[in-house]
C-alpha cells in the first residue's frame, strides 16, 4: 500500500492558526466525512494528531502493526507515524490536529505532570512494544468531558472571530491537562510503567537545579539502572544527566536573555557548581559561549 502524506495546509490552510478539530462519521457507505478525509487512506502528516474514539470500533493499523480500538480510547498520533483504520464499526472519531512548535505550547510546564510525560512522550514510542495496552481509554462521564471541550474547540474553529487563536490554546491545554490527570489514573500495568519514567522527567522538570544523582531517579522510578536508561532514552534520544544538562541550558537561556545577573551566578542558579564547566557545556550544546549568546540575543 502507497503511503499518503497529509499535508497541515489542507487543514490549517496557507496562514491559518496550526490547530483544527476535525470528526470523521462512519456511515453505511464509509463516506468521506469531510474533504480531506483520510481514515482508510495509509497517511502520515507532519503535525501531531490527538484521536478520540467517540463510538464504534475499529482496527487501526500504525506503523505496519494492527490494534484495536474502541469507544474512549484517546491517543497522540505523533508526525510522519503511517497509519489508517479498517473494519470499522459504527467507528466516530474526533481529531484535533495541531502542530505544538507553531502553537508555540509550553512544554517546560506540561512535562511537569508525569501523565502528560506518559501519554504525550512516551505512550507513542512504547505502544508497539505494549500491544496498544498503553493508551488511554476513558469511561463514559471522563469520555463526556473530553467531547465536551473538543467541542468547545471545533465551534472556536468554525466562528473565526477576534481572540481565537488564544481561545483554541487555552482550550487546547486544559484537554491536555486533562487527559494527563486521566492518564495518571490509568490502572493498566503497561501504563504505570510509563507513568514511572513520566515522574523522573516530573521530577528533573520541577527541580532542575537540584544536585541529582541517578541513583535518585531510580528511587523516583522504582527501576533498574539499564531499564530506566533504555527506557528513559527511547521516550527522548537521552539519557536522563544528558536531559538534564539540556533542561539547565535552556533555564539558563532565557536568564541570560531575561536578567543581569552574571554568568557565574546563572551558572549556579540553574545546578551548575563550576561556571567553567557550564561554559563547556553551553557551547556544546548550542555552538557558542553563554557570553556571545547574551550579546547577540540570539
Amino acid at each position: 500500500m502507497r503511503s499518503t502524506i497529509a499535508d497541515g495546509i489542507h487543514y490549517f490552510g496557507l496562514t491559518g492558526f496550526p490547530l483544527a478539530v476535525l470528526r470523521v462519521h462512519s456511515d453505511s457507505e464509509h463516506s468521506p466525512s469531510h474533504p480531506h478525509d483520510l481514515t482508510e487512506v495509509e497517511h502520515s502528516h507532519d503535525f501531531c494528531e490527538l484521536v478520540i474514539v467517540t463510538q464504534g470500533r475499529a482496527m487501526h493499523m500504525l506503523e505496519g502493526n494492527a490494534f484495536p480500538v474502541t469507544a474512549g480510547d484517546v491517543f497522540l498520533l505523533q508526525g510522519h507515524q503511517r497509519h489508517y483504520f479498517y473494519e470499522r464499526e459504527r467507528l466516530d472519531l474526533i481529531n484535533i490536529m495541531y502542530d505544538p512548535e507553531k502553537i508555540a505550547l509550553p512544554e517546560n510546564e506540561l512535562r511537569r505532570m508525569p501523565g502528560y510525560c506518559a501519554m504525550f512522550m512516551l505512550e507513542p514510542a512504547y505502544r508497539r512494544q505494549h500491544r496498544f495496552a498503553s493508551r488511554l481509554h476513558l469511561k463514559r462521564v471522563p469520555l463526556a468531558r473530553v467531547e465536551r471541550l473538543s467541542e468547545e474547540m471545533e465551534k472556536e474553529c468554525l466562528d473565526d472571530i477576534p481572540g481565537r487563536e488564544v481561545a483554541l490554546r487555552a482550550k487546547l491545554m486544559e484537554l491536555m491537562v486533562y487527559l494527563s490527570r486521566a492518564y495518571t489514573d490509568s490502572d493498566t500495568t503497561e501504563a504505570h510503567a510509563l507513568l514511572r519514567v513520566g515522574n523522573v522527567i516530573g521530577a528533573l522538570e520541577n527541580d532542575f537545579s537540584r544536585d541529582w544523582k541517578l541513583e535518585d531517579l531510580l528511587d523516583i522510578a522504582h527501576m533498574s539502572r539499564s531499564n530506566l536508561m533504555r527506557v528513559f532514552r527511547k521516550a527522548t534520544g537521552q539519557t536522563p544527566i544528558e536531559y538534564l544538562v539540556r533542561l539547565r541550558i535552556q533555564k539558563a537561556m532565557e536568564m541570560l536573555r531575561n536578567t543581569d545577573l552574571t554568568i557565574t551566578e546563572i551558572a549556579l542558579e540553574v545546578g551548575f557548581n563550576d561556571s567553567n564547566y557550564f561554559t563547556r557545556q553551553f557551547r556544546r550544546i548550542l555552538g557558542e559561549s553563554p557570553r556571545a549568546f547574551r550579546q547577540g540575543k540570539s
